[in-house]
C-alpha cells in the first residue's frame, strides 16, 4: 500500500508510474504500425509514395487543369473545341454541366422538371427519417404512405394544374430511386415470409413452394427475371388489362430481391440458439408472438450486414432495367455521351455517375455500421 505524508496541511501522494513519452503519442504509432522494421518502412514508403502521386494526379487532372465552361454558337452547340485542346490533361466538367437535366431527369419535360427534382428531395428526406431510431412507430407506416403518394402525384401530375406526363417519359435517378425504394420496401416482407416458410415442419406443401421459388429465381440472372416480367407477365393478366414497363420491372425486382433476401434471413434464423424458441414456447406464446417478438429482433440483428450488403447490389442492379427499355441514371448518361460533340468525353461522365451511386452506397454501409453498433452494445463479442 502506497503512503501519503502530510506537510503544512497539503496531502500529497506518490506519483504513479507513467510510459515514457516514447510509447504514447502519433510518433509512436508511426513507429509502431508503420515503421517496426525495414520491410515495414519499405511498404510503407512505397504504397505512400503511389497514394500521393495519384492523389496529385487526379487533382491536376479534375481541379487544376480542369475545363469548366464553353462557349456556345448561336444554334446552342457546345463549342468543345478547348476541351479537345487540353489532350486528356485536364477534365472537361463542362459536359456535366451542359447534360446534367438529361441524366438526372431523363426525357421528363424541361419546364416541368421542378417535380422529378422535389421527388429526389422526398425520397432522400423519407430515408433520413426512417434512419432515426426515435422515429420507429406505427406513426412511420402512415408517412411512408403519404410521401410515397405525394411522389406519384408529382411525377404523373394530371391534377392541381400539373401536366400529366406518362412513365414513358420518365427517366434518370428517380427511375432508380423508385425501383430501388419499392424494391426494398415490398421484397423485404415477402422475403421474411418466404424463410419461415422454408423453414416450416408442419406446412410441407408451403415449404415446398419457398424452396421452389427461391431456387428458381436464384438460379437464373436478374436480366432473364426482367424478360419474363416484361413478356410473359402480360400473358397473365386478364384480356384488356395491359402493365406498363415500369411495374414490370418494379415486380421482376422484388420478386429477384425478395428470393436473396430471404436466405440472409433464414441465416439469421438458423444462427439463433433453439433454447431462444423453446422459452418463447415455455411463456405459452403463440408461434407468431414468438416470432415477432423474440426470433425475428434477434435473426435480423445478427444479419444486418448481408442485408445491406444485398440492398446495396439490387440498389446497383436498377441500371439493367435497360434491357426493357426504361431509362435509369447510368442509361441517361450514356444517351447524353451520344450527342456528337461531348463524345469524346465519358470519362467525366462515368466519374459524376459513380459518385452519385457512391454517395447512396456509402450512406447506406455507413448507416448499416451504426445501427449494428447500437443494437450489439449488450452483447460480448
Amino acid at each position: 500500500m502506497s503512503e501519503t505524508t502530510a506537510t503544512a496541511g497539503v496531502i500529497s501522494t506518490p506519483a504513479r508510474d507513467q510510459p515514457p513519452a516514447s510509447l504514447v503519442g502519433p510518433w509512436a504509432w508511426l513507429r509502431t504500425n508503420l515503421f517496426s522494421s525495414w520491410w515495414s518502412t519499405a511498404v510503407t514508403l512505397a504504397l505512400g509514395y503511389i497514394i500521393v502521386r495519384v492523389i496529385f494526379d487526379v487533382v491536376m487532372w479534375g481541379v487544376v487543369n480542369a475545363i469548366w465552361t464553353v462557349p456556345y454558337n448561336a444554334n446552342g452547340v457546345a463549342d468543345t473545341g478547348v476541351c479537345q485542346l487540353a489532350k486528356g490533361s485536364g477534365a472537361c466538367w463542362a459536359l456535366i454541366a451542359d447534360k446534367y437535366r438529361l441524366v438526372l431527369f431523363g426525357r421528363y419535360p424541361y419546364y416541368e422538371q421542378w417535380r422529378p427534382a422535389l421527388v429526389v428531395v422526398l425520397f432522400v428526406g423519407l430515408y433520413v427519417v426512417s434512419a432515426m431510431r426515435r422515429f420507429w412507430r406505427k406513426e412511420l407506416l402512415l408517412v411512408w404512405l403519404v410521401t410515397l403518394t405525394v411522389i406519384g402525384i408529382l411525377m404523373w401530375g394530371g391534377i392541381f394544374g400539373m401536366t400529366y406526363v406518362p412513365e414513358d417519359s420518365w427517366g434518370g435517378l428517380p427511375i432508380t430511386l423508385i425501383l430501388a425504394t419499392f424494391g426494398a420496401a415490398f421484397s423485404f416482407p415477402l422475403a421474411i415470409l418466404v424463410a419461415l416458410g422454408r423453414r416450416s415442419r408442419n406446412l410441407p406443401a408451403v415449404k415446398m413452394l419457398c424452396v421452389l421459388y427461391v431456387e428458381l429465381i436464384r438460379g437464373v440472372p436478374l436480366i432473364s427475371v426482367l424478360f419474363m416480367a416484361s413478356v410473359m407477365f402480360p400473358l397473365f393478366m386478364p384480356a384488356g388489362v395491359n402493365v406498363n414497363k415500369l411495374l414490370r420491372a418494379q415486380i421482376a425486382f422484388i420478386l429477384f430481391a425478395g428470393a436473396y433476401l430471404a436466405e440472409v434471413v433464414r441465416g439469421g434464423l438458423q444462427a439463433l440458439p433453439k433454447g431462444q424458441g423453446e422459452a418463447a414456447d415455455a411463456l405459452g406464446l403463440s408461434y407468431w408472438q414468438k416470432t415477432g417478438f423474440i426470433i425475428l429482433p434477434q435473426a435480423l440483428r445478427l444479419v444486418i450486414p448481408p442485408l445491406v450488403n444485398t440492398f446495396i447490389g439490387f440498389f446497383k442492379d436498377t441500371s439493367l432495367v435497360l434491357i426493357i427499355g426504361i431509362f435509369d441514371l447510368l442509361t441517361m448518361g450514356k444517351v447524353a455521351l451520344s450527342d456528337p460533340p461531348w463524345q469524346s468525353f465519358s470519362t467525366e461522365m462515368y466519374v459524376a455517375l459513380a459518385v452519385i451511386y457512391i454517395a447512396f452506397c456509402f450512406a447506406m454501409s455507413k448507416y448499416s455500421r451504426n445501427l449494428e453498433r447500437d443494437l450489439n452494445r449488450a452483447r460480448v463479442r
